[in-house]
């Protein structure tokens, strides 16, 4: 747990710091369980956001950039009625704890003096965020309900008394000295770290394994001094906000954490740090929920062709042996005289044979020896005809098997706005039924938004995520002079370079692009095509997103997140 009650001290700090006083803009929930907040202080419009997500609950400030729904949740629209351009006079931490108190002063519908409370818990699956009117204790709404069948010691209903989470009565450990830890921690018992959670309140099991490790031999004196040594320097704010790599897991704390070995990087503040750290994070989980039924669809559709491939391979190969029934026809047609009706086989000399061996011809013993042969000529000639049938359905199948490989990978990577995109592809193909609003009325669609972004020079990039955005990109937007990168033979988005005459710079960033947004995200030294838009054809009838090209040239790189995040406009 990297969000624990000290990591939620230092982050107040970082807001009292840039919104204590300032003024409540705007109020959006873009999803289900997260809200944003413009709050305009000290002359500087902040975007504050408010998570109750299950995994990924926080409270930041946050330069990413949100799709708003059509029409607000319900909740959205009570925040905006009860603190939308009111001011935020201060905000504090309750206790350790993982609770952040906004303290809201503005005036109700009749022009009277109102405070309100915004209370962020921050407890996993079952954080919250809570409204509450402060004058009278009670809950004007929250963004998860929750009853006493769930909870017995409190209710997070409208209408209900706010009740703070059960105190759990553990020591300040900012306030704690050596001999605190010492009559608290008992040597003799192990698990020191799983102790010093256990009595001290804010501290998770990631500081805790930190404050064992940096005693090093962990005793009655090393453990209290590291303790109280640590506990010193978070209070005082000195803090290096960081982000640790560890055999391919990433951890976040407010300062490199020693027991922790890998990659680090560090960050001037908390909130740039979760940026970073939940880049994409987040989202792809939104995705998953949002778009669970497409992607099982999908798969389903993918799989079902690959089983189709097969059956029909086995079919191709049974029919291939025609040569086998034609030769069974003709030498049963030149043996007719030996054959007699009832006859389950007959041997005959194999006249094709260099070597004059013989063979053994099956024989339906209810027809006669003409009608075997005929039976032979027959079987002969429909596998003849079925072969070219077959091979033109197996063509087919390959082709829909990988565009719903394409489609799966644009599933994989898509934000929650393409998933519209790609919903609105598969009706279009026939594939699903179009979906409804709750008014009668169709889903409408609008041109595709592209992701852009700027090289180091300067030069603009963009990304098509999936085949709407794809084909508009290459075939509408894209200047003809302009330069067009791909993967090489591997499902990907189309990545145009607005420039006639990139640097290598910008095409090796380029490229970075088209194989992070890829099936091969993960891979080392991906191929990645690049070429002039003149060179891309969309084949007549071709499925969307499907291209071919030629005058290309090829570079390999290795996708870098990174590099993602720099380049992002």
């Amino acid at each position: 747990m990297s969000f624990d009650g000290l990591f939620t001290k230092a982050m107040v700090d970082e807001l009292v710091r840039s919104l204590k006083g300032g003024r409540i803009n705007k109020v959006h929930q873009p999803y289900k369980n997260e809200v944003i907040l413009t709050i305009r202080a000290n002359g500087v419009n902040k975007k504050l956001l408010l998570s109750a997500h299950p995994s990924y609950a926080r409270v930041q400030f946050t330069n990413e950039a949100y799709d708003n729904p059509s029409e607000p949740p319900m909740f959205c629209m009570l925040l905006r009625k009860h603190i939308e351009g009111h001011i935020l006079e201060d905000l504090y931490q309750v206790d350790n704890d993982r609770m952040i108190v906004f303290e809201i002063k503005g005036r109700n519908e009749i022009g009277d003096i109102s405070y309100k409370q915004l209370i962020i818990e921050i407890m996993g699956r079952h954080s919250n965020i809570v409204l509450v009117d402060k004058t009278r204790n009670i809950i004007l709404d929250s963004i998860k309900h929750v009853s006493f069948a769930v909870n017995s010691h409190r209710a997070i209903l409208p209408g209900q008394p706010y009740i703070n989470p059960p105190e759990q009565h553990k020591v300040n450990p900012f306030t704690a000295v050596e001999e605190d830890v010492l009559n608290k921690i008992d040597f003799m018992g192990g698990k020191l770290d799983r102790q010093l959670v256990e009595h001290f309140g804010g501290i998770s099991p990631l500081l805790a394994k930190e404050v064992i490790f940096e005693s090093g031999l962990a005793n009655r004196s090393t453990v209290p001094a590291t303790f109280v040594r640590l506990m010193k320097k978070i209070s005082s704010g000195d803090i290096a906000p960081s982000i640790m790599t560890s055999n391919g897991k990433e951890l976040f704390y407010l300062f490199p954490l020693e027991h922790i070995k890998g990659e680090v990087k560090t960050f001037s503040t908390l909130s740039e740090m979760l940026d970073r750290f939940y880049f994409g994070k987040a989202e792809r989980d939104r995705v998953k929920q949002q778009g669970n039924d497409i992607e099982r669809f999908i798969t389903n559709e993918k799989e079902k062709n690959e089983k189709k491939i097969d059956k029909l391979q086995r079919t191709l190969a049974e029919a291939e042996k025609a040569d086998k029934f034609q030769l069974f026809g003709e030498l049963l047609t030149a043996n007719l005289y030996a054959a007699k009706k009832g006859m389950k086989e007959i041997e005959v000399l194999n006249y094709y044979d260099d070597n004059g061996g013989m063979l053994i011809i099956p024989l339906d013993p209810r027809k006669t020896p003409s009608e075997n042969a005929q039976k032979y000529f027959s079987k002969y000639q429909k596998a003849k005809n079925s072969i070219s049938i077959v091979v033109e359905q197996i063509d087919k199948a390959r082709e829909e098997a990988a565009y719903f490989d394409n489609l799966l990978q644009q599933v994989q990577a898509a934000s929650p706005k393409d998933l519209q995109e790609i919903r609105e592809e598969l009706v279009e193909g026939g594939y699903i039924r179009e979906r409804q609003k709750r008014n009668g009325k169709k889903l409408q669609n609008s041109k595709p938004v592209l992701d852009h972004f700027v090289a180091s020079d300067g030069t603009e990039i963009i990304v098509g995520k999936n085949n709407k955005q794809n084909d508009y990109l290459t075939n509408k937007l894209a200047a003809r002079d302009e330069i067009w990168l791909h993967t090489k033979d591997i499902p990907g988005s189309h990545v145009v370079i607005r420039s006639k005459e990139p640097s290598d710079e910008t095409i090796l960033e380029a490229a970075n692009l088209a194989s992070y947004y890829s099936k091969a995200r993960n891979s080392g030294s991906v191929p990645v095509d690049y070429t002039k838009v003149r060179h891309v054809k969309k084949p007549s009838g071709a499925k969307p997103g499907f291209v071919i090209y030629d005058n290309q040239q090829t570079v390999y790189v290795t996708p870098d997140e990174e590099i993602v995040l720099k380049l992002k406009k």
